[in-house]
């Protein structure tokens, strides 16, 4: 059963960057697709980045350009950087094998000034 866990989330300034890792235990991430997802306060869970067991990526809208999702196989351990942060990047985020219907704990991002 795998489990994950999200780190590196904090408080930040708009136009920040921060690196979010996820380490992963009891499967291979490197065989898996592997997705970011975030809560925002109030808000559904949605969708931002998924890497794919080839290493192709692919993004929502919303965070294409500045976010890169990434992979250390050796790790077993998925990021997520994130530059250029905007308030309303605010959120809890979460990294999760796609239609996987239990979470870890997240890590919590906030951007404000």
């Amino acid at each position: 059963q795998v489990q994950f866990v999200e780190s590196g989330g904090g408080l930040v300034q708009p136009g920040g960057s921060l690196r979010l890792s996820c380490a992963a235990s009891g499967s291979m991430i490197s065989r898996y697709t592997v997705g970011w997802y975030r809560q925002a306060p109030g808000k559904q869970r949605e969708f931002l980045a998924f890497i794919y067991s080839t290493g192709l990526t692919n993004y929502a809208d919303s965070v294409k350009g500045r976010f890169t999702i990434s992979r250390d196989n050796a790790k077993n351990t998925v990021y997520l950087q994130m530059n250029s942060l905007k308030p309303e990047d605010t959120g809890v985020y979460y990294c999760n094998y796609p239609g996987k219907t239990d979470w870890g704990q997240g890590t919590q991002v906030t951007v404000s000034s």
